[in-house]
């Protein structure tokens, strides 16, 4: 083909993306030598905590040719996933209920986007002649890839301050694949819009994980903590992640451009029943057998039992100081581990003092009350 004939194809591929269901479908060059500095940077701030992966494969991350040898271009897609009915303020408000970040309230996105992905790498082989050597290879989180560049590069949106990919129509709520292949695509342009002088992603977080425009220490993000850390919450933090059990959305709601974002139109990102509102004691009764059925087929369950009680716990420390949720609490101590028995036992201890401040206040209110109702000279 001469490179008319590839830029036909180019939009051809688009149009065959977006009929497998992606919003949008771009195509990027892999050069990323320029992102090279700022990863060196934010890996020796050890940013990226006990994800050790992303230092042994840093300097790959700027190289998908690398992971599939004889890469020339890198076709990058996106896919919403805003479910109806999310109920973001109803679940932060109430402080007995359990949050859940909004990627993970359906079935996990991996297998299908690549599932779409593959489709979409056989359908470009079925239609280029049998007698040339043209391959492909899916990623969706799976490899050691700067995926937001690369979509910034491929003109699907720009990265915002809170290190999210931002599109002016979709906002940031919509995931992120890849395809690479050996083919001389044109590229397209990259987006050059900026997030101007907002800074509200910034304010909000919880833990001041953006600590400065386009840089996250990932130690002190509440997504990090809840499900990447195998380890304690260290506890300076654990007040500011209140009922948030898996991963954190703040910097996404408080963003302008999520305002107008479509609903996503995959019924597998739809909300399951078992996290429409869920109660943070309901989730904490159930056992690992239980977590197992109630979470298959969602992102959720590659925490596994043992960061899942410790969310939970966590969560039900900064909630109501209920006997009940102390009861539950203490009946929790030695089901899985010391590590999560930790998490109680602290939970137990802000229970109790909120309980005696309580306490406190009424006797305070009650002696108020009778001293107002005395004869001046008793």
């Amino acid at each position: 083909m001469n490179s008319t004939d590839w830029a036909a194809f180019a939009a051809r591929i688009k149009q065959q993306g977006q009929q497998l269901g992606f919003r949008a479908v771009g195509i990027a060059d892999i050069d990323l030598s320029q992102e090279w500095p700022r990863l060196q940077q934010w890996l020796e701030n050890h940013y990226h905590g006990d994800m050790d992966y992303m230092a042994r494969h840093g300097d790959m991350r700027c190289h998908p040719e690398q992971l599939h040898p004889g890469t020339l271009k890198v076709i990058c897609v996106a896919l919403d996933y805003l479910p109806p009915e999310a109920g973001f303020a109803a679940n932060l408000k109430q402080s007995d209920s359990a949050y859940v970040s909004r990627y993970a309230g359906g079935r996990d996105y991996h297998k299908l986007m690549r599932n779409r992905l593959k489709k979409l790498g056989d359908w470009i082989k079925a239609e280029l002649p049998e007698s040339d050597d043209h391959n492909f290879r899916p990623f969706v989180d799976s490899a050691p890839l700067l995926e937001r560049p690369l979509a910034r590069n491929a003109g699907l949106g720009w990265v915002g301050k809170h290190s999210l990919l931002l599109n002016e129509q979709a906002g940031s709520w919509f995931f992120l694949g890849e395809l690479l292949v050996n083919l001389p695509l044109p590229n397209d342009e990259a987006n050059q819009q900026d997030c101007g002088s907002c800074s509200a992603c910034l304010t909000i977080c919880p833990t001041k994980a953006i600590v400065e425009p386009y840089v996250v220490d990932g130690r002190r993000c509440i997504s990090y903590l809840t499900i990447e850390s195998d380890h304690a919450i260290p506890e300076p933090l654990r007040a500011a992640i209140g009922n948030r059990i898996y991963g954190c959305d703040d910097c996404q709601l408080v963003c302008p451009w999520n305002r107008a974002a479509p609903l996503t139109s995959e019924s597998d990102f739809h909300i399951r029943d078992a996290l429409q509102q869920p109660k943070l004691l309901t989730l904490w009764q159930w056992d690992e057998a239980a977590f197992l059925k109630q979470m298959e087929g969602s992102p959720i369950r590659r925490i596994g039992f043992r960061r899942w009680q410790r969310n939970l716990a966590v969560a039900l420390g900064n909630g109501p100081a209920s006997a009940e949720v102390i009861s539950a609490l203490t009946q929790g101590l030695g089901r899985v581990d010391e590590m999560v028995d930790e998490h109680i036992h602290w939970a137990l201890n802000q229970l109790q003092q909120r309980q005696g401040e309580y306490r406190n206040r009424q006797q305070q209110r009650l002696i108020r009350v009778v001293e107002k109702g005395l004869p001046r000279d008793a």
